[in-house]
């Protein structure tokens, strides 16, 4: 019989989670954490992290440690990654999920630098840290890389294109990644949906009502830290170079 709770026990495993101190990025430190893993909360502002590790240490009793970095400067990646093996002697497992979309007015508004920090915190920190967690990782004892793409990046609009650009990048990012650095780290993405974060509080009504999704909703942070555990445990050792949309049915390609 298949001990489902032991394939997806991460205890002994250090979690590094990019954009982990708000929205969806903090609701998946919880799950990892609460799954038995250690984690790394890094994101730009360190006194968000520190608030996040101190409440995930307190509510799981697991190792949280809060680091600064701007994804998107790869001096910043190469420290995140040195300074969490440095302390925990390891990394397991690593979720790109920092982004940004920010707004402008009409694409030929769309300014070299919006375009180019963009890419940087979307594609080119992903890049250099799954470079890096992958070499540590294949060099140890494995381990498993999740991206946190976008359904935008199958169905590109005028309203975000930098950002759907960014993101159909890090699908091809992944399937490379996971050929790189195969058969010892597993490589994969998610891809969500509208979800319900600080961002969406700019949304129009009909937006958040979800009224155009086939489940009549928008997604809720926390329905993502299931499948990111499964992702990153044992239960999913055969998953690999896989894309997969979470949005409610939104996007029905195959």
């Amino acid at each position: 019989m298949t001990d489902l709770a032991a394939l997806h026990d991460l205890t002994g495993r250090v979690a590094v989670v990019t954009g982990g101190s708000r929205g969806i990025g903090r609701a998946l430190v919880q799950a990892l954490a609460e799954a038995g893993a250690d984690v790394v909360i890094a994101s730009r502002k360190l006194d968000a992290c520190e608030r996040a590790a101190r409440e995930v240490a307190d509510t799981t009793g697991r190792q949280a440690l809060a680091i600064a970095c701007h994804v998107g400067h790869w001096d910043d990646c190469d420290r995140l990654i040195e300074q969490t093996t440095s302390h925990f002697g390891r990394m397991d497992i690593l979720v790109n999920n920092a982004g940004m979309s920010p707004p402008y007015d009409t694409l030929d508004a769309v300014s070299e630098e919006l375009f180019d920090k963009t890419l940087a915190v979307n594609l080119k920190g992903p890049f250099r840290l799954g470079a890096l967690a992958g070499n540590h990782m294949a060099d140890n004892d494995g381990g498993s890389i999740i991206n946190i793409g976008a359904v935008a990046s199958l169905t590109a609009g005028e309203i975000e294109l930098p950002y759907a650009c960014a993101k159909a990048g890090l699908n091809v990012l992944t399937v490379g990644l996971a050929n790189a650095y195969a058969p010892r780290v597993r490589v994969n993405a998610i891809l969500p949906g509208g979800f319900r974060t600080d961002v969406s509080r700019f949304w129009p009504p009909e937006a958040l009502e979800g009224s155009f999704v086939p489940l009549k909703r928008i997604g809720e942070p926390d329905e993502l830290g299931p499948l990111v555990v499964h992702l990153a445990s044992k239960a999913s050792s055969y998953t690999t170079g896989s894309v997969i949309k979470v949005d409610g049915g939104l996007v029905r390609s195959i």
